[in-house]
This record gives structure tokens, C-alpha cells and sequence, in this order.
């Protein structure tokens, strides 16, 4: 069957957007899981310990949520046959 022109529009954005962003962007999200592990410390020294519950709440979720995001781009670098020449 002969492909026609809007076959290889979908197939170029298919192109574009496909892919896991572990595999396309590793850099990026890799300075986005430190930046959110550097404002956790920022907000845990900066902020007074006396405003309660939503204190230890924020540090902990810019924490966690850091490190969680480390963690994934490196065991998707580890992974084998996660080359990033594809």
C-alpha cells in the first residue's frame, strides 16, 4: 500500500514525540531532580522551624521528590540496553 501525505506527517510527528523522556532528556530532568533537592535544603534552613506541619511538609516533598527523579534517570541510564546513541 502507498503511503500518502498525511501518513508521513503522522509518521514525522511520531518521529518528534516519541520516546521516553528518560531516553531523550536525561540532562534535563537530571538538573530538575537537583535544583528540587537544592530548594529542600534551601527551605529547610531558610524557613523558621515554628511554622508548624506545612514546614516539614514542604521539605520533605521537594526532598522526596528529588531524589525520586535521581533516582529514575539513573536507573534508566543502568538499564541495559538503554544505550542513548538511539
Amino acid at each position: 500500500m502507498a503511503d500518502t501525505p498525511s501518513d508521513g506527517v503522522a509518521t514525522r510527528w511520531s518521529t518528534v514525540f516519541g520516546g521516553c523522556a528518560l531516553r531523550r532528556h536525561p540532562l534535563l530532568l537530571s538538573l530538575i531532580g537537583a535544583a528540587c533537592v537544592v530548594l529542600g535544603i534551601l527551605v529547610a534552613v531558610l524557613v523558621p522551624e515554628g511554622d508548624g506541619p506545612a514546614w516539614v511538609m514542604a521539605v520533605a516533598g521537594c526532598l522526596a521528590t528529588g531524589v525520586l527523579l535521581l533516582v529514575r534517570v539513573g536507573l534508566a541510564l543502568l538499564r541495559p540496553g538503554s544505550g542513548t546513541a538511539s
